[in-house]
């Protein structure tokens, strides 16, 4: 990989979908997002790429043909679009797609400057057959299949760092030793019926800093020198934070800073290409949302420029 000048950016203004008044997904981070680190200058608005959405021939690597064709004729049953939380409508739909096409182009981007982002992401609750909690088609996954089906890795690490299990992504890769799966969570939060990744590292409520580093510190050295990855996934969710009402963890911004610095720095000092999918954040303060969003991509500056 070359010394890059700049970190790859995928973005669409479908990311921001209209949804009812006081839907408890904070939607508008998407659009805010952007907007800050072009502002302070993190970013130049040149780093950001609109994203071709995912073919369905792609997509199908992962997903169910039979879920996707009710997915896209809009005829899930009420129970199945109540446990993903979204109405459904085309437009969803197709912001999945595009979503999914953001994390592939980035992937593709990551091989030339190291690392690549998507402003959304992390879908990381969409199973083969079925969506749940926000997520209806798994980024990640239909990303990391790809490289494999392209060859463009043989040996997949997903960093798994939000604050809830990636039951999706765990049972899409149960069986495919090219995928190790990593998920750093809350032990008593969402998914209740936790599926089984690679490695699970299960948190008490009100876990903090110092605590939560000292985990990852611990394991993720020794898993990149185990598996040896020529490819990393990122899911950097900050629903970790103290402030989050849908996250029960202790951490501060600081300390997410410093998960990030240290997730990242591992990548760039073995010079593993990495891709970030942003995940998720739900603190009723959106402005605390979004600075620890833009925390992330200020630490892959730093790290990566």
């Amino acid at each position: 990989m070359k010394l890059t000048t700049f970190i790859p950016i995928a973005f669409d203004p479908i990311y921001r979908l209209p949804l009812p008044e006081n839907h408890r997904f904070p939607m508008e981070k998407y659009e805010l997002l952007p907007q800050q680190l072009i502002y302070e200058g993190t970013s130049l608005a040149t780093d950001f790429f609109k994203p071709t959405p995912a073919t369905l021939k792609t997509v199908l690597q992962i997903h169910d043909a039979n879920y996707v064709k009710r997915l896209c004729e809009l005829s899930l049953l009420k129970s199945e679009i109540r446990s993903i939380g979204f109405p459904l409508s085309q437009k969803l739909v197709e912001r999945e797609f595009v979503i999914a096409g953001g994390t592939i182009m980035g992937c593709e981007k990551a091989f030339e400057t190291g690392i690549a982002m998507n402003i959304a992401g992390g879908t990381h609750h969409a199973f083969s057959d079925r969506g749940e909690a926000f997520c209806l088609l798994n980024d990640q996954a239909i990303a990391a299949q790809y490289l494999l089906d392209t060859k463009k890795a043989k040996k997949i690490l997903i960093i798994d760092l939000d604050v809830h299990q990636g039951n999706g992504t765990a049972s899409i890769f149960k069986t495919n030793p090219s995928v190790f799966t990593l998920s750093v969570h809350g032990s008593k939060n969402y998914p209740f019926r936790k599926e089984k990744s690679d490695l699970d590292i299960g948190l008490e409520d009100g876990t903090e800093d110092e605590t939560y580093l000292g985990q990852i510190k611990k394991v993720i050295p020794a898993l990149f020198d185990k598996i040896k990855p020529d490819f990393v996934f990122y899911l950097c969710g900050v629903d970790v934070l103290s402030t989050d009402k849908l996250g029960r963890l202790g951490m501060s911004l600081e300390g997410c800073k410093k998960r990030d610095t240290f997730v990242l720095s591992q990548c760039k000092k073995r010079n593993i290409p990495v891709q970030c999918s942003m995940g998720g954040g739900y603190s009723k303060d959106i402005k605390v949302i979004i600075e620890a969003h833009a925390n992330t991509y200020r630490m892959a500056k730093d790290i990566f420029t």
